[in-house]
């Protein structure tokens, strides 16, 4: 039991490091998407000259900024939810429903990821116009944000479940 609550702490501890490394990734990207649409507008109204690239490089920089900000989103626990329905329960309901969330939650990132997967496979053949990259780039973001919603809302409800349930009965047996 030593060595699983060990191995529970560290992942506890890895997980917000992956969180924080979206979250980061996230923020370079929006600086990034900035600095191309006002290269877009300087090219458009001062050299003009429209740079077709940056509507492709903005999409693309879209989509992981989403799906990496969602993930990030599951771990901290400030996804949108319907919370003041759970929340209006006794604690005795209210303990087993957030649990039963995550699980869900993660159930859905494990979808999310294996959909996904078959689709950037299903594209990589496919080029991106005017980048001349693949197309399963684009998906990737999907397939990386539901692998970390597996493991985020997994852990989750992992971490929950001991805490609600198993962490009482060993302060029980040891009062015993």
């Amino acid at each position: 039991m030593k060595h699983i609550i060990a191995l529970f702490r560290q992942v506890d501890s890895f997980l917000p490091q992956i969180s924080k490394l979206c979250i980061f990734i996230c923020s370079i990207a929006l600086v990034f998407l900035l600095t191309i649409f006002g290269w877009l507008v300087f090219g458009r109204y001062v050299l003009n000259v429209t740079p077709t690239w940056v509507e492709q490089v903005a999409l693309l920089i879209v989509c992981y900024i989403t799906f990496l900000g969602s993930a990030a989103g599951i771990h901290e626990e400030t996804h949108l939810g319907v919370q003041f329905i759970r929340e209006a329960f006794p604690d005795a309901v209210r303990k087993p429903l957030r649990i039963l969330v995550d699980i869900i939650l993660s159930l859905f990132g494990l979808v999310m990821f294996v959909s996904c997967m078959q689709l950037v496979q299903f594209g990589w053949s496919t080029k991106l116009a005017m980048l001349d990259i693949p197309e399963g780039v684009r998906t990737l973001s999907a397939a990386i944000c539901g692998a970390l919603v597996f493991i985020f809302a997994g852990a989750h409800a992992i971490s929950k479940t001991y805490r609600t349930y198993f962490l009482r009965e060993i302060a029980q047996e040891k009062g015993a």
